[in-house]
């Protein structure tokens, strides 16, 4: 289950999606996600379609292992849907006891779980592309702004890539806690799903050592480098847009009017 896991992975390939500037997949993600929850018409949702379905043939990630981490939001993707399907109101369409399908019901739900869908395919594509590094220099210098107000930009830039860096890591180090512990005779296959959880406890605490242990060794590491923020700091590899950058935020503006204008035709 954990291996399935793709957020804060980075699937090295060469590709468009690759070699584009992180500060121009950042702001193409950003109108992604915002589209998803400005559509309200097939035919938005078709166009979003499109979208995404570029963007991952041109990313030349594999559509199974970017799937995979739709396993991780199995069970919150059922309880949305569920919950949209059968506590909507509107034109019955079918009964069974107390529980009513409706047909406003069933549209909701289908629009909610493919909203869903997209909103994990889209995010894990940015970072499927995006080294850390790129990420942390592509947050940093899209809010550069910020600085003016007395936002520590650097500072939090460098904080969210070091969480996604991590993911991949406390996933990898989950799994072999695991296996250890079935190992030595643990079982966290059988019991129903309250008993599942419970079981999952034993993990908790040695998975918080390995963490704070891998988060001091990492502190100890920056500071032996001399690391104290991002003020006068320079880039070994500093960005610059390209004429491919300048092309996709075209798109990116085209890809807005369409959802925009598909919104008000719907």
């Amino acid at each position: 289950m954990f291996k399935d896991i793709t957020l804060g992975q980075y699937y090295p390939v060469d590709s468009l999606l690759h070699r584009l500037d992180p500060r121009t997949k950042l702001f193409g993600t950003m109108v992604f996600i915002i589209s998803l929850f400005v559509v309200n018409n097939i035919w938005a949702y078709l166009l979003a379609t499109l979208f995404l379905v570029t963007a991952i043939r041109l990313s030349h990630v594999p559509f199974s292992f970017m799937v995979r981490g739709l396993k991780a939001i199995v069970f919150l993707l059922l309880i949305s849907v569920s919950f949209n399907l059968f506590l909507t109101p509107g034109e019955e369409i079918f009964r069974l006891g107390f529980i009513k399908v409706t047909k406003e019901g069933i549209e909701i739900a289908a629009f909610m779980g493919v909203r869903l869908i997209y909103l994990v395919v889209g995010s894990s594509i940015m970072t499927l592309t995006t080294t850390p590094n790129q990420l942390t220099d592509g947050l940093e210098k899209s809010l550069k702004v910020l600085n003016r107000v007395g936002v520590p930009v650097h500072e939090v830039s460098m904080m969210m890539s070091i969480a996604l860096r991590f993911i991949p890591i406390l996933v990898e180090e989950t799994d072999k806690i695991m296996k250890a512990q079935m190992a030595r005779g643990a079982d966290f296959e059988t019991g129903n799903l309250i008993q599942k959880a419970k079981n999952m406890i034993p993990l908790l605490v040695p998975l918080f050592i390995s963490a704070f242990r891998r988060a001091t060794d990492l502190a100890m590491a920056m500071e032996a480098r001399c690391y104290r923020g991002g003020e006068g700091r320079t880039k070994m590899k500093p960005l610059r847009y390209r004429s491919r950058d300048r092309i996709t935020y075209l798109v990116y503006f085209l890809y807005i009017g369409g959802i925009a204008g598909l919104r008000v035709l719907g």
